[in-house]
């Protein structure tokens, strides 16, 4: 939901008053052939346009709309913070959109990864076409119907916000940009609920062919299963495919984490694979892809935190370093050629859970991390002292913060980078809410210190959007100021 002030009302105008017509004196018949009996209603066509609407002259009846205005209650809803009413329900304000649909599916699905795909880049001609993976959460009773969700969604069109008369050449056009939504589905059994999925995409060995496409799920049951979903994304495309049931058989089950977790990531820097993920055992493990697809795992974890690991993040361009954020209010930063398994850095810049962060592909030293208190920071990591003694465990005090938020009141459940924009934040909370930040907006701007009137509301929060118990966001990648998410209502 944008940030602004509500519509203003048209008002309680009066209603029409029927002008009092003078008496005409009766003269009998002496009105001439040619004579109008109601010459002297007004004296001068000036008259007439003096009056307004009502009778009353337009600035007398503009002064009372004003007046009538300023009675109305102007305060702006936030959702998270304002309690709604009995009866009433939040709507969204189209005209703030460029494109909004939504996604309902039998099952609730709190992870999901957006596929890049062969359409181009830099994407603005609707209607927009989307690939995306996800993993499910049936009830525990009905554990069987879990499954790996392969979707197309096509047709999705921008917002209907009406044409001018002189825009009725285009209406073919406008009929194909608002088709109707349509959405395919490719579905892999899954044996327990999904934790965290994640895709990831290498070169094909054919040129001709398209790149294969392989997820990572984390399960409840602890287990990490890799499919290829290649075949399955195909078949949208190319009639007439058939997937066979090998083709959904998992490539590799990895069984070596003693609990769940919800940490994983695939290493953007190398084609083959490398994948992390970590459990709430505070253990991580690095499996490698090999040729023949085949996956390795490395049977020693790296270990250093005192809770569970919640969120990994790859380096964007070093391809031996990731970091990692846990339950115990620490970031740390690791190097996998570390013969040690312990952590580089360590620093503690929380004292709730680090639930979630995100490593900035444009200005790579930028990391952002959400926390269980509402608060997400974005954090210098040159500031960041390595640890003196990798084998005593030792934690650094967090330097001050590049930027600090408390805006939202209930746990940061996600939050990414913009892909191309390195001062542009998409972050989800428990609040109900997805909301996007432009961290660019200087604080000593006049302009920039407008918010509306309303109270606590940082100059750098662009938008707002409720969403029902939002889980996870995205950006596409190659739709500029697309966002994806999903929470325990669906898609949108």
């Amino acid at each position: 939901m944008a940030k602004r002030p509500a519509d203003e009302p048209d008002g309680n105008l009066n209603s029409l008053k029927a002008g009092q017509r003078p008496v005409q004196k009766d003269n009998g018949d002496e009105t001439g052939p040619f004579e109008d009996e109601f010459e002297d209603e007004f004296e001068s066509e000036d008259e007439i346009l003096v009056a307004g609407v009502d009778g009353r002259p337009d600035e007398e009846r503009e002064v009372e709309e004003k007046r009538d205005a300023m009675e109305v209650d102007q305060k702006t809803f936030i959702p998270g913070r304002d309690q709604l009413a009995a009866g009433e329900s939040l709507s969204p304000d189209t005209s703030t959109y460029e494109m909004l649909h939504n996604l309902t599916t039998t099952w609730p699905c709190l992870s999901f990864d957006i596929i890049q795909d062969q359409l181009g880049d830099n994407r603005r001609a609707y209607p927009a076409t989307v690939y995306a993976v996800a993993g499910t959460q049936a009830d525990s009773r009905k554990a069987n119907q879990n499954e790996l969700m392969i979707m197309k969604l096509s047709g999705l069109s921008r917002i209907d916000k009406g044409k001018d008369e002189e825009d009725s050449d285009n209406d073919d056009e406008d009929e194909e940009e608002n088709a109707d939504p349509i959405l395919e589905t490719k579905s892999i059994p899954l044996p327990s609920t999904t934790n965290r999925i994640r895709a990831h995409q290498y070169p094909p060995q054919n040129s001709s062919n398209p790149p294969t496409t392989v997820t990572a799920t984390m399960l409840e049951s602890s287990n990490v299963l890799i499919h290829d979903v290649t075949p399955h994304l195909t078949s949208f495309d190319t009639p007439g495919t058939m997937i066979t049931p090998r083709q959904s058989n998992p490539l590799a089950t990895l069984k070596m984490h003693g609990s769940e977790g919800y940490a994983l990531d695939w290493s953007p820097l190398i084609p083959q694979g490398k994948l992390l993920t970590g459990d709430n055992d505070g253990k991580i493990f690095l499996t490698t892809g090999e040729e023949g697809e085949k996956w390795t795992p490395d049977n020693r974890p790296f270990t250093g935190h005192q809770s569970s690991v919640e969120d990994i993040q790859w380096s964007p361009n070093e391809r031996t370093v990731f970091a990692s954020a846990s339950s115990d209010g620490t970031v740390k930063v690791w190097d996998v050629r570390s013969k040690s398994h312990k952590p580089a850095v360590s620093v503690k810049i929380s004292d709730t859970d680090v639930n979630v962060i995100s490593w900035s592909h444009q200005t790579t030293h930028l990391l952002a991390s959400g926390a269980e208190d509402g608060q997400w920071a974005v954090w210098d990591l040159r500031q960041w002292k390595p640890s003196t003694d990798n084998n005593s465990g030792s934690i650094s005090a967090a330097p001050k913060a590049v930027a600090s938020f408390n805006f939202h009141k209930e746990q940061i459940t996600s939050i990414e980078w913009h892909p191309t924009d390195d001062s542009i934040m998409a972050v989800a909370a428990g609040d109900n809410t997805l909301t996007l930040w432009d961290l660019a907006v200087e604080l000593d701007d006049e302009e920039s210190k407008d918010t509306a009137g309303v109270q606590d509301v940082p100059a750098q929060l662009l938008f707002l959007h409720y969403m029902d118990t939002v889980k996870e966001c995205h950006w596409h990648p190659q739709i500029p100021g697309c966002v994806m998410a999903t929470g325990d209502g669906g898609f949108g």
